[in-house]
């Protein structure tokens, strides 16, 4: 039987798209019986994952109950009073100090200042602090800092340190003040020299560069008001002795602070029948020096440095105020 050329030109065209539908179904077979595979072994995953963290927690909860009852019959067979179990705080309340603010007013000012409502499981705590950190305002200067600065005729600090909180951050706004002005003059001084190339002018650049990088966790510590009395009361009698061109009265207040007043351990340790003098001096509680921290030996340094500085930028008026 012959047909037309047209007749078998379709037949072949039907039969190719039959054999193309067969294979693209069983590719499609294929790939839905792959994802289905890929499904049920995410699943596996999870639920493992799931009995192996629960048993984690478990384990970790028993550890737990087994140490507090541990520590309570301790305490019992001691004598000693039994620990109050403390409850967590609130992760929705303010931090310490902190005024809050309602939820919906926090997500209004946060879009007002066109960042993000809500980011990816933030709570309230972290959104809010979120917002304290947008709305911080740090001031420009050779060490950036929250604390607002005062002008120059504030600067000067007296000799007696603040119990009250209020007086106590102005007493830190004006020594950050005192020595953002110092590291300014000193880099202006530095940026008018005209050999920049020689050795001597590369050291001093680098003095004033590590002196401004060491002075860091110093304004840090102004800034969270986390320094110690016994370190503010000699840095307010150096930094007033300063203010004043007193600089050898503030070089011997940075060596009071460095080197310290308690004795020293030498040739009155070897005690033999009888008791040498100046021993009963060295167990009276005093530190000999506060350079045992190495972050405070070196923002103490660059204090000694500003004040080398200073004395070039403000020389005093008695030349026997000069520090050798």
């Amino acid at each position: 039987k012959y047909i037309k050329r047209s007749e078998a030109e379709t037949l072949r065209r039907e039969a190719y798209l039959a054999e193309q539908k067969a294979l693209q179904e069983k590719k499609q077979a294929k790939f839905a019986e792959k994802r289905k595979r890929e499904e049920d072994a995410a699943e596996e995953a999870r639920v493992r994952d799931e009995k192996r963290r629960k048993l984690e927690e478990e384990t970790r909860r028993r550890r737990e109950e087994q140490a507090a009852e541990e520590e309570r019959r301790r305490r019992k067979r001691l004598g000693l009073p039994e620990l109050v179990k403390e409850d967590s705080a609130d992760d929705g309340a303010a931090a310490d100090g902190e005024e809050d603010i309602a939820d919906a007013e926090l997500m209004t000012r946060l879009r007002e200042l066109e960042q993000p409502a809500t980011l990816f499981g933030e709570n309230h705590r972290a959104r809010l602090k979120r917002y304290r950190v947008l709305t911080t305002t740090v001031t420009s200067g050779p060490i950036p800092t929250t604390l607002q600065l005062v002008d120059e005729k504030d600067m000067r600090v007296s000799g007696t340190i603040p119990t009250d909180k209020e007086g106590r951050k102005l007493l830190f706004r004006q020594l950050a003040s005192y020595f953002t002005m110092v590291l300014r003059e000193w880099d202006k001084a530095l940026s008018k020299e005209e050999k920049r190339d020689t050795f001597a002018s590369k050291a001093a650049v680098n003095a004033m560069v590590q002196s401004r990088e060491n002075m860091v966790p110093l304004f840090r510590k102004f800034e969270k008001d986390e320094l110690d009395d016994d370190i503010i009361k000699p840095v307010v009698e150096i930094v007033q002795a300063a203010q004043e061109r007193r600089y050898v009265d503030a070089n011997d207040g940075y060596l009071r602070l460095s080197i310290g007043k308690a004795a020293w351990p030498i040739g009155v340790t070897m005690v033999g029948i009888h008791e040498r003098s100046a021993r009963e001096k060295l167990h009276n509680g005093e530190r000999g020096h506060v350079m045992g921290d190495e972050v405070t030996r070196k923002y103490l340094q660059s204090i000694k440095r500003c004040l080398t500085f200073a004395q070039v930028r403000w020389p005093p008026e008695d030349v026997r105020q000069l520090m050798g």
